[in-house]
């Protein structure tokens, strides 16, 4: 590790470092806020990375940090690591051995062997005298387990961490840190609480030989250079990191298996080889104390916002401590907020439905020459870390089982399934818990969510310090002011969005912003949407009665109806959001009494103190409904998307002369529900663009198969066949019998009002007689090419067999 001289020979203009001397870190106190009160002096937080010297600028600086990182001078030696040694020459047939000596691996390959020689000896290719039979099996046996052993360390040789070489790892952290400070030229920043707290654990954890299991959000590749290169200046053993197989092509794949990474396939299927594999592997990491880091939301969020947790790699750990093979191990939640994500142009094209492109070395070349760009910084915050072992217990406990973790626990699918929705719900919950909010996320969030075109310089500033009371009301953090007002705070946003989201209007009385793509801004809103899903829920079941008009008498909404909406809507949103856990008539009552103190409504009580009816306040009405609308202005979009996704439904309506039992590709009504989406967007019967993302399309679809409005069905025995669906025939509208038209009538036309009832009314919108024939017409012409395709399709026996689809279907149904 360092000494004192060596930090002190970093550059004096840098922002400040955090500086580890010995086994101690030591950080300089800056400005921070957040939580529900102001915590200036409290809170601290560090850069933790620097400009490296540029050889343009400065080649003697280029060169003395060149050959700093070369010799391994102090804290780059990387040689006093808290953890497991990694970094030693035959690291990889170390582990290699540990997976094929392993109990579970042995035995899924003799039993594959086994049920191998079952089929063969069936097929009689063992002839049938039986002392011959039983000779033959066992030289097939051996011959069997011995191809699969081959298999196995092929496959073992594209999935395993290679991290062998210490050289190799101060490259890589050297060419990562130029990269980042390039890309994020206000570097990479934590908390100095969290990071000693960390440091501390990591310590703990590798006395007893335990592994830290990080768990960060998704929203970038930088997600994980970024926490390997704290680690690495924190001195913490690097984690194993789980990347999807179609990150491993030439040259980079094996760069980041190398500085890390390990490959699995995005889908096992049936693989019981290679799903073992990976199970011993997980096992035999936490067994031996390694870090290990997994996407708790499995792929990159293109929205912005937390997704629902995939229960893939978190399933194989938790098997891990269940089983008995792990004792303990440790889970660290992260979050990792940036001012600008490098990805979202890509991640747009992606929801508005085109394609994603295969990972390449052009496009990974492509992407990183952004790199060149000032996109501000990347915040990362560790949440406290907690014992996995003692979380289960717990869920043991809840579920009524006696038996506690330290010999092998076996559960239900279904206690199993409750386990698993309960740890990635704590995981994204604690994730929330200490996210901060970015000055771009701020900004973005004020202009979707005022009225008119466009926004003056101090009415946008007004709104952001309003934001950040809210912010810090709800128990969240703020990011980057360091006590400069909030002026600087917006022109630093702005900078670093750029005239490509945010335009900028001269010649004015003052300058005027608006949102040029409100698509692309809609990304860093989402930022920001999860600490006030509940007020927003209240807030657009009250407009079902604030857009009657009529004055305030007619815009009361009784507590029962109030109620009734939240939970229509909460059920509509329960894939797309994150609830807080305490159930809704808690969280609605939560949400009442936080709108009633801060002055948005007035809330009549009966004599005991329940409310009886809801308004809005007067103090509300006379500024405008600006609080208000804010909060609507944030849901409306993933309403009227829902909205969209139930509309495109009533065009999968069969004609009346087609057959009742045509099942129709689920990626093609995706596709056609964006066509349809982006035709009334542009005819003004849809308010926002966003609304065609494919995403939140996606995810509504998943909710009308939960309320069994589709059936959805996957062919086990032909791979090859796509996902299809169709509507259930008690959903199924009616048609004109003499001119076929969709008639404005029926459970799903009323499902889809009771949508509308919280749309936006405005004036890009048509309502009334518009929406039940026009729209009608335009979902139908729009299903009736999809039912063409489904058709021709069937007739050329692309599809499987109803009778098939329905036995899938049913079976997927009843798990739901």
């Amino acid at each position: 590790m360092s000494s004192k001289h060596d930090e002190d020979i970093e550059d004096d203009h840098a922002a400040p470092d955090l500086e580890i001397v010995g086994d101690q870190v030591t950080l300089r106190p800056t400005g921070f806020t957040g939580g529900s009160q102001n915590q200036d002096d409290a809170i601290t937080e560090r850069n933790l990375i620097r400009h490296g010297g540029r050889f343009r600028e400065n080649p003697f600086d280029f060169l003395r940090d060149v050959s700093l990182f070369v010799s391994g001078t102090g804290w780059r030696a990387y040689d006093s690591v808290i953890g497991q040694p990694i970094f030693y020459s035959g690291y990889s047939e170390r582990i290699k051995d540990l997976i094929l000596d392993s109990p579970l691996l042995q035995g899924k390959i003799t039993e594959l062997a086994v049920a191998r020689l079952n089929v063969e000896q069936s097929e009689g290719l063992f002839g049938e005298a039986p002392n011959i039979i039983e000779e033959v099996r066992v030289q097939r046996k051996n011959e069997i387990e011995g191809n699969l052993r081959h298999v196995v360390d092929s496959m073992m040789d594209n999935m395993i961490c290679k991290m062998e070489s210490n050289t190799f790892i101060r490259g890589a952290y050297y060419l990562a840190t130029q990269l980042l400070t390039r890309a994020y030229h206000q570097g990479i920043h934590v908390s100095s609480e969290e990071v000693l707290r960390l440091r501390s654990v990591a310590q703990a954890a590798a006395d007893k030989k335990q592994s830290i299991v990080f768990l960060p959000c998704h929203k970038s590749h930088v997600d994980y250079v970024s926490l390997q290169v704290i680690c690495y200046r924190l001195g913490i053993g690097l984690p194993i990191v789980v990347a999807g197989d179609n990150l491993n092509f030439p040259l980079v794949g094996s760069f980041l298996q190398h500085a890390g990474a390990m490959y699995i396939r995005r889908s096992f299927g049936d693989d019981q080889l290679y799903s073992t594999l990976v199970q011993t592997y997980i096992d035999v990491l936490l067994q031996q104390g390694f870090n290990f880091e997994c996407f708790i939301e499995g792929g990159r969020s293109r929205t912005g916002k937390l997704l629902s947790p995939k229960f893939g790699i978190l399933s194989f750990i938790v098997d891990s401590i269940l089983s008995g093979r792990v004792s303990d191990t440790i889970i660290c939640p992260v979050s990792t907020q940036y001012d600008k994500v490098i990805e979202t142009e890509s991640y747009i094209s992606e929801l508005l439905g085109q394609p994603k492109q295969k990972e390449n070395l052009a496009n990974f070349l492509s992407q990183s020459s952004v790199l060149s760009l000032k996109l501000g910084r990347v915040d990362v915050r560790f949440h406290k870390p907690w014992s996995l072992k003692e979380f289960l217990n717990q869920q043991l406990h809840h579920i009524g089982m006696s038996d506690s973790l330290g010999s092998r626990i076996t559960l239900t699918l279904a206690d199993r399934g409750r386990v698993l929705r309960a740890l990635g719900y704590r995981v994204l919950s604690d994730i929330n818990d200490v996210s901060v909010m970015m000055p771009t996320a701020l900004v973005g969030t004020v202009l979707l969510t005022l009225r008119g075109r466009g926004v003056g310089k101090t009415e946008l500033i007004r709104r952001v310090d309003w934001l950040c009371q809210r912010v810090r009301a709800k128990g969240g953090r703020v990011a980057h002011f360091y006590r400069a007002p909030t002026s600087l705070v917006v022109e630093r946003a702005l900078e670093v969005l750029g005239p490509k989201l945010v335009g900028e209007i001269h010649g004015l009385v003052e300058p005027t912003y608006y949102a040029v793509d409100r698509f692309q801004l809609s990304f860093y809103r989402n930022m920001t949407i999860h600490l006030f899903i509940p007020e927003a829920l209240v807030s657009a079941a009250m407009y079902t009665k604030v857009k009657q008009g009529g004055g305030p008498a007619n815009q009361t909404i009784t507590y029962e109806a109030l109620l009734e909406q939240v939970s229509f809507l909460s059920k509509l949103f329960r894939g797309e959001f994150i609830f807080p856990p305490e159930g809704l008539v808690a969280n609605l009552e939560n949400s009442l009494n936080g709108l009633e103190k801060d002055d948005v409504i007035k809330v009549t009580r009966n004599a005991s103190g329940a409310p009886v009816t809801i308004d809005l306040s007067d103090a509300e009405r006379q500024c405008g409904r600006e609080n208000f609308d804010f909060y609507c202005f944030l849901i409306w979009p993933f309403i009227e998307a829902t909205w969209l996704g139930a509309v495109s439904l009533m065009g999968l309506t069969p004609p009346l002369q087609g057959s009742f039992d045509i099942w129709i590709d689920l990626n093609k009504a995706h596709t056609s529900a964006q066509l349809l989406g982006k035709t009334l967007y542009h005819q003004g019967d849809l308010s926002y663009f966003e609304a065609v993302n494919k995403e939140t399309l996606k995810n509504a679809y998943s909710r009308f198969a939960e309320e069994g409005i589709i059936l959805i069905a996957r062919s086990k025995e032909q791979r090859s066949s796509p996902t299809t669906m169709k509507l259930a025939s008690e959903w199924t509208p009616q048609r004109d019998p003499e001119t076929g038209s969709l008639l404005n009538c029926g459970r799903l036309w009323d499902f889809t009002e009771r949508i509308a009832q919280s749309r936006r009314e405005g004036k890009n919108r048509r309502d009334g007689a518009t929406v039940s024939f026009r729209v009608l017409k335009m979902t139908d012409a729009v299903g009736r090419d999809l039912f063409q395709s489904a058709a021709s399709s069937n007739a050329n026996g692309f599809n499987v067999s109803s009778r098939q689809q329905r036995r899938t279907t049913i079976a997927e149904k009843a798990s739901l």
